[in-house]
C-alpha cells in the first residue's frame, strides 16, 4: 500500500515513518551534481528549468486516453497501481517542470494496450491537487491536465 503524495507531506520524516508503519521504503535524496561528460552534458536545474518550462503544454482531461482517467482515477483513491514503480520520486533531471523540492512529484505509469512492458505514457503529480502531468513520450514533452474542459 502506498500512500498517496498529496496525503503525505511531511518530507523525509513521513516517509521514514510511512515506511516503519506499512513497510514501505524509505528513500532519502541526495543534491544532483551538474556534470559534463563525452556523452552527456548536464546543465544546471535552474538553467534547465527557465529553457524548458514553457514547453509545458495543456491536455484537455476529456482528450486523454480512457488509460490516463484510470490512472488518474487511482492516483485520487491512493491506488492500488498496476507496477511497483508507481508512485516513487520523479526528479523532474530533464527540467521541463517548473523547479520544485525533491520528493515533490511522483510518477504513475499509464497502461499501453499491447505494450511488452510499463511503455512511454505516464501521469507526473505535483502536490498540490490536479496539478497532473501527462507524458506520451516518457518525459520528453508533458502537458498539464485541464479538468475543465
Amino acid at each position: 500500500m502506498r500512500i498517496p503524495p498529496r496525503i503525505t507531506r511531511f518530507g523525509a520524516v513521513g516517509a521514514l515513518a510511512s515506511a516503519l508503519l506499512i513497510g514501505g521504503t524509505a528513500v532519502t535524496a541526495t543534491p544532483a551534481v551538474a556534470t559534463t561528460h563525452a556523452a552527456t552534458s548536464y546543465a544546471t536545474t535552474a538553467h534547465v528549468a527557465s529553457v524548458h518550462v514553457q514547453d509545458v503544454g495543456k491536455a484537455c482531461y476529456s482528450k486523454l486516453p480512457s488509460q490516463a482517467h484510470e490512472t488518474l482515477d487511482l492516483i485520487e483513491k491512493g491506488g492500488p497501481y498496476p507496477y511497483p514503480k508507481d508512485g516513487t520520486v520523479f526528479d523532474n533531471r530533464e527540467g521541463i517542470l517548473p523547479s520544485q523540492s525533491t520528493g515533490y512529484y511522483h510518477e504513475f505509469t499509464v497502461v499501453t494496450p499491447g505494450s511488452p512492458d510499463r511503455g512511454a505514457r505516464r501521469i507526473v503529480a505535483g502536490e498540490k491537487k490536479n496539478e497532473d502531468y501527462y507524458t506520451a513520450d516518457h518525459y520528453k514533452t508533458f502537458d498539464l491536465v485541464d479538468r475543465g474542459c
